[in-house]
């Protein structure tokens, strides 16, 4: 097998484009999540002070 250069850095790249954009949209979705609980905390505090 011959390896170029070339084709270690462009494996490299998507190598880190992929981890890159695992990581946001793991923030993505994280974000939303806390979003939805809060929203859901405060409706419930709504409530109890009704």
């Amino acid at each position: 097998m011959d390896f170029s250069i070339t084709n270690i850095l462009a494996l490299a790249a998507l190598g880190m484009l992929v981890i890159v954009s695992g990581g946001i949209v793991y923030l993505t979705v994280s974000e939303w999540r806390d979003r939805r609980r809060r929203e859901r905390e405060q409706r419930a505090a709504r409530k109890k002070r009704s």
